[in-house]
């Protein structure tokens, strides 16, 4: 009978990291949390997210951000690989998608209340990213 190879073992957040210097997991968390609000009111936002709850949705983002700026490594530990223009292709991210995702963000990056510095940097990452995730340029892309 195979065994199973070992998980390797979680890395524990450095304590120098970007996510240590902005507060950690209180400071993601209420980035992800004011995100969220803001998808749940904006309804062409709302509709791109299947589920009813959006806590699921927000946990993920939670923990994909606390992973990529140096926090623990949750996110892989439990889902694998974040791969995210894969997990992506299954929804038709637009660019009027992308900057509605963005100005929803740009009110919770603001709203988090962190030095500018950190703010600019958070920033200029997540518009990148969601640049990145653009799919659909046309009605019938995909």
């Amino acid at each position: 009978m195979r065994q199973a190879a070992p998980r390797p073992a979680r890395r524990p957040a450095r304590e120098d990291s970007f996510w240590a210097q902005v507060g950690g997991t209180a400071t993601f968390t209420k980035i992800t949390k004011r995100f969220y609000e803001q998808v749940a009111d904006d309804p062409v936002m709302r509709e791109m997210y299947p589920e009813e709850d959006l806590g699921p949705a927000e946990g993920r983002l939670r923990l994909f951000l606390e992973q990529y700026w140096g926090g623990p490594t949750t996110y892989s530990d439990t889902r694998g690989h974040p791969r995210l223009r894969m997990r992506h292709v299954p929804y038709a991210v637009t660019p009027a998608a992308r900057d509605r995702w963005l100005a929803c963000m740009r009110v919770a990056v603001r709203d988090a209340g962190l030095a500018p510095l950190h703010a600019a940097t958070l920033w200029d990452y997540l518009e990148r990213a969601a640049h990145s995730l653009v799919n659909t340029f046309e009605e019938g892309d995909r």
